[in-house]
């Protein structure tokens, strides 16, 4: 892990795998959420970091905030932040975080493929025969999983389970909160060229109980985006998110042994490049704006 940065007036709370927490000196309702230009995959830590995917990350998250402050209220306070982290920083509000990873999925691929392709099922949930990779589902699915530690894998859960971890009231709220998101970014990416075939999204509970939308919201890194003029059920499709890095390390030129336990050898350059033009694309697509 990277020696997180000495950032005047905060102190360093904890580092996952692409953010850093901070806590400003003197107030403990509040912190420093710093989006760095680390990727990861299959549970490492990858080597050279992606030019730029911190300040997109944070840009593209801000702006789909604004296009869904009418379904859920979001953790932001202010994007005045200290020059050393402008751009991919933002203050927010401290939150008790909901201890599941809330997962909706709107087409069929992923590790929910794997399951359907094993099981029948995704998160437990029946889905008739026949079925093909990058099939839409008439309606979002809601696929939660389990929060686990960086360096361990992340866990389908039941709606029964989450039932049993927040009860059944917050239970329903986080399904149809997480569902609605994908549904209202789909609906607004869809006019842009691009689906979201599934997202991953954080909420936490405010002081009064409330439920609020944190962390990231619809980027490329807790979501897949395809290209729509591309898209063509029964085979993997392209896409604008760090597949690309994933497919890359597969391959025989990565020489990468996934079963090793070794970490994956260092990203090239054109990799690198590459990656980091598929985030701005899907960024300067979705927002309209030049990154």
């Amino acid at each position: 892990m990277t020696t997180p940065l000495e950032i005047p007036g905060f102190t360093h709370l904890y580092s996952g795998k692409v953010r850093d927490l901070y806590v400003p000196d003197g107030r403990d309702d509040q912190l420093l959420l710093v989006a760095s230009d680390r990727i990861s995959a299959f549970d490492f830590i990858l080597d050279p970091p992606i030019p730029d995917k911190g300040a997109v990350l944070t840009q593209l998250s801000l702006w789909w905030f604004d296009q869904l402050a009418d379904l859920v209220p979001n953790h932001v306070v202010s994007t005045d932040v200290p020059d050393i982290v402008a751009g991919r920083a933002v203050l927010v509000q401290r939150l008790e975080m909901v201890p599941v990873e809330c997962v909706a999925r709107a087409y069929l691929t992923g590790g929910g493929l794997r399951e359907y392709l094993a099981d029948g099922t995704v998160s437990g949930l029946a889905l008739p025969e026949g079925l093909r990779d990058g099939d839409r589902f008439d309606a979002p699915l809601f696929t939660p999983s389990t929060k686990a530690p960086v360096g361990e894998h992340d866990e389908p859960m039941s709606f029964e389970a989450v039932v049993g971890e927040v009860g059944a009231e917050r239970a329903e709220e986080l399904r149809d909160l997480t569902t609605r998101i994908l549904a209202r970014g789909n609906e607004i990416a869809g006019e842009r060229g691009i689906l979201i075939a599934d997202t991953k999204v954080e909420f936490g509970v405010d002081a009064g109980g409330a439920l609020v939308l944190a962390d990231e919201v619809l980027t490329p890194d807790s979501s897949r985006f395809w290209p729509a003029d591309q898209w063509e059920p029964g085979h993997p499709q392209p896409s604008f998110d760090k597949e690309f890095v994933r497919e890359w390390l597969l391959s025989a030129e990565s020489g990468w042994d996934k079963t090793s336990g070794d970490a994956p050898p260092a990203l090239p350059a054109d990799v690198v490049e590459r990656t980091r033009a598929k985030y701005v694309e899907a960024y300067e697509r979705l927002t309209g704006r030049t990154f």
